[in-house]
């Protein structure tokens, strides 16, 4: 297939592209950045489109609709996750990009959403736990989800809503825990300060989910919201301990240097009805 990927160049675009290619289909990858797009493996293997999906042009559109579907990963300002513009701008310029394609052919979208959807919820969250957004972005996302849900009423398209819970790997943002990890490690640092660690998360590699968006691509017949999880709960204090373990090094952790966090819950993990726990699709 022919598969269209919007924010191609971010975290998790990059290996979403990299598993198209390495699974056979060929790709029209966008991104803001071209400078940015070149210093991947897959750059001469795509065709690349250097724009932002806020400013949308008709004839460009008439050119992406020539794909057999969309993977729509694009998402401005991430992770301020509290920051009004999420609803104001981003919102707005996704669903009139997503309106777009839809009015112009396009038959089968893939849309990442967030387990921040559910809300401040603890515990196992599954596909049916109704959603409660209590910060900007995930208000934006589930808005977005609930109006291309409504489009289907007088639109025929698959839309397919994949709910991403924590991932890590390479290409993580500069600030996430790990990585901030990494830097500590590469500096030579005797201790790490952090929360007190004892939230539960859920955690999935990168190459993992984008092997799982794929897949779940590549079958348009299971529709509707899927949790992208592992479904095993991890605590941040064991995840921190095993990747210090896994660099081989001896760092002292200290705990509660930071407050938890405001947006989120204290333990809270995922549960897939169409994965299952060694990432299979559930038939």
């Amino acid at each position: 297939m022919k598969i269209l990927v919007t924010g191609a160049t971010g975290f998790i675009g990059q290996h979403v592209v990299s598993q198209l290619i390495f699974r056979g289909h060929s790709v029209v990858a966008i991104g803001r950045d071209e400078d940015i797009a070149c210093s991947f493996e897959w750059y001469k293997q795509v065709e690349f489109i250097c724009f932002d999906i806020s400013s949308v042009h008709n004839n460009l559109i008439e050119r992406l609709t020539q794909c057999d579907a969309t993977i729509h990963l694009a998402w401005n300002g991430l992770p301020n996750y509290e920051e009004l513009f999420h609803f104001e701008k981003n919102l707005f310029a996704d669903y009139f990009f997503l309106k777009s394609l839809i009015k112009n052919g396009m038959k089968h979208l893939l849309v990442t959403g967030t387990c921040f959807e559910y809300g401040m919820k603890n515990g196992c969250l599954s596909e049916n736990t109704p959603t409660e957004p209590s910060n900007p972005y995930a208000l934006a996302k589930d808005t977005l989800h609930k109006f291309l849900v409504n489009m289907q009423q007088k639109e025929f398209f698959s839309l397919q809503w994949a709910r991403l819970f924590y991932i890590y790997g390479e290409g993580q943002g500069a600030n996430s825990l790990l990585s901030q990890l990494d830097r500590a490690i590469d500096n030579g640092d005797l201790s790490f300060n952090m929360s007190k660690g004892d939230q539960l998360r859920d955690y999935l590699h990168v190459e993992e989910v984008a092997r799982r968006l794929v897949l779940l691509l590549e079958n348009p017949n299971y529709n509707g919201v899927t949790n992208i999880c592992s479904g095993e709960p991890i605590s941040i204090k064991q995840l921190v301990e095993e990747h210090i373990k896994k660099r081989g090094v001896q760092m002292q952790l200290n705990l509660g240097f930071y407050p938890y966090s405001d947006f989120e819950s204290k333990n809270f993990w995922g549960k897939s009805s169409t994965f299952d726990k060694n990432g299979k699709l559930i038939l």
